[in-house]
C-alpha cells in the first residue's frame, strides 16, 4: 500500500546529508566532549564548531547557544530559569494557543505563586503586540509567545512584541520550534531574549534542541549536573545530535526559499483540488493566506452542516496509507477538541472535525492528488454511515 506522509509539523524524516554528517560521531569519534583525552577533545572541538555555525545562522553569539534535548526542555528551562530569579514579579504573560511545553510549565508554576496571564488571540490565531501591551504590568516576570503555531500555522509578530517587552523591561521568550529553519530568524533583529528550537522539525535528529539565552539575561540553569555548557545545562553532550542539528539548520537556511515555494505550490494545489473534487464543505482553520504554507488545518461538514469526527477521519485516512494528525502530536488521543481551536473561538463540533496537514520537502503533487482522492472516498463513506 502506498504511504503518503503529511505530518511534518509533528516530525520530519532524517535528511541523508544530516545522517552522513552524524555517522562518524556515532561510530568512530565517540569521545565524551568533557573528557580530557584526545578523543574527548576531538568531540569538544566539533561541538564548538556546531555552536558557532548555529549561532551564525540565527544572528547570535556562540556563547548564547545552549544545546538541549529539544524544544520541550528549552521551554521548561527558560520559564523556570527566569522565574527563579524574578523576585517579587510573579506574572507570566502567554497565550492559550501555546504548545503544552509552555502551558503546562506555566500552570505548574502556579504552585509557587506565579499568576498566568493570557494575551488575547485574534480569530486567525495571531497574538499581537497590542494584546501583550494590554496585559503587561510591573509584576510581569516574563512574556512567552510562540512564533508559528504548530496546529494552525499562524505567525505572530515577534519584533513588535519584543518592543513592548523592552519598553517595560520584561524579558521575552519565543518557542520557534515551527519557524526555525522555515522563516528567516535573526535574534538581534527580532529582539528576543530567549528562544527555543528543535532539530527533528527540520530533518535533523530527534532528541536535540537549542536554547538561545541573550548575554546578560537574568536566568539560572534549570538542569543541574556537571560543568557541561558552561554549567548552564548539566548532562553529557549529545555530540552526534548536535552535529546533526547544525547541519540540518544549515541546509534549511540554504534551501529555505526553495522549500517555501514548494510548500506554497502544494498548498494551492490541495485547495484547488478540494474545491473541484469534494462534495463536502471544508473550513480552513486559522489564517487563510498569511500563515506558514506548510501547515493547513481543516474541518469538514456535509451539506446539512453535519460535522465529521476528526479522530475517525484520521484513522480512516491512515487505513488508506495517509498520515495526518488532528493537532499536536503531544495531545494525540485526547477526547477534548484542540485547545488551539478552542482558543480562537471555534465552535466545538467544527473543532472536533479538524485534521492538520503539514507538508514536507519530499512531498509531491502526486501525493496531494492521492490525498484528495482518498479524502473524498473516506468522507463519502463516513457521511453515508452517519
Amino acid at each position: 500500500m502506498r504511504t503518503v506522509y503529511l505530518d511534518h509539523a509533528a516530525t520530519t524524516p532524517l535528511d541523508e546529508r544530516v545522517l552522513e554528517t552524524m555517522l562518524p560521531f556515532l561510530k568512530d569519534n565517540y569521545g565524551n566532549a568533557n573528557s580530557p583525552h584526545h578523543l574527548g577533545q576531538k568531540s569538544k572541538v566539533i561541538v564548538e564548531d556546531a555552536r558557532e555555525k548555529v549561532a551564525a545562522l540565527i544572528g547570535a553569539e556562540p556563547s548564547e547557544i545552549i544545546f538541549t534535548s529539544g524544544g520541550t526542555e528549552s521551554d521548561n528551562a527558560v520559564i523556570k530559569g527566569v522565574l527563579a530569579v524574578s523576585g517579587d514579579k510573579n506574572e507570566v504573560i502567554t497565550s492559550e494557543l501555546e504548545h503544552h511545553a509552555v502551558l503546562h510549565t506555566v500552570e505548574l508554576a502556579k504552585m509557587q505563586g506565579v499568576k498566568p496571564v493570557f494575551a488575547e488571540a485574534q480569530n486567525c490565531g495571531t497574538i499581537t503586540a497590542d494584546a501583550v501591551k494590554e496585559v503587561i504590568t510591573d509584576k510581569t516576570a516574563l512574556v512567552t509567545i510562540m512564533h508559528v503555531n504548530n496546529e494552525i500555522g499562524t505567525i505572530s509578530p515577534l519584533k513588535e512584541i519584543a518592543e513592548v517587552c523592552k519598553e517595560h523591561g520584561v524579558p521575552f521568550h519565543s518557542d520557534t520550534v515551527q519557524s526555525l529553519g522555515k522563516l528567516p530568524i535573526n535574534v538581534k533583529d527580532l529582539g528576543v531574549d530567549f528562544l527555543s528550537g528543535s532539530a527533528h522539525k527540520i530533518y535533523g535528529p530527534k532528541g536535540t534542541g537549542i536554547m538561545y539565552v541573550k548575554n546578560g539575561s537574568r536566568w539560572i540553569p534549570w538542569m543541574n549536573g556537571g560543568s557541561q555548557e558552561r554549567r548552564r545545562r548539566g548532562g553529557t553532550l549529545n555530540v552526534p545530535g548536535i552535529v546533526g542539528f547544525a547541519k540540518a539548520l544549515e541546509l534549511a537556511v540554504e534551501e529555505m526559499d526553495e522549500r517555501q515555494k514548494h510548500f506554497k505550490k502544494l498548498r494551492s494545489l490541495l485547495l484547488e483540488l478540494m474545491d473541484e473534487k469534494l462534495n463536502f464543505n471544508y473550513t480552513v482553520n486559522g489564517p487563510k493566506d498569511k500563515g506558514v504554507p506548510h501547515i493547513l488545518n481543516l474541518s469538514f461538514s456535509d451539506q446539512e452542516d453535519h460535522h465529521i469526527d476528526g479522530e475517525m477521519l484520521l484513522l480512516n485516512l491512515d487505513i488508506e496509507g495517509i498520515c495526518v494528525s488532528n493537532g499536536s502530536a503531544c495531545t494525540s488521543g485526547a477526547v477534548e477538541p484542540s485547545h488551539v481551536l478552542n482558543g480562537i473561538g471555534m465552535e466545538e463540533g467544527l473543532a472536533k472535525s479538524s485534521i492538520r496537514i503539514s507538508f514536507g520537502k519530499q512531498n509531491t503533487e502526486e501525493d496531494v492528488k492521492y490525498f484528495v482522492e482518498k479524502l473524498d472516498a473516506v468522507l463519502n463513506r463516513m457521511f453515508s454511515l452517519a
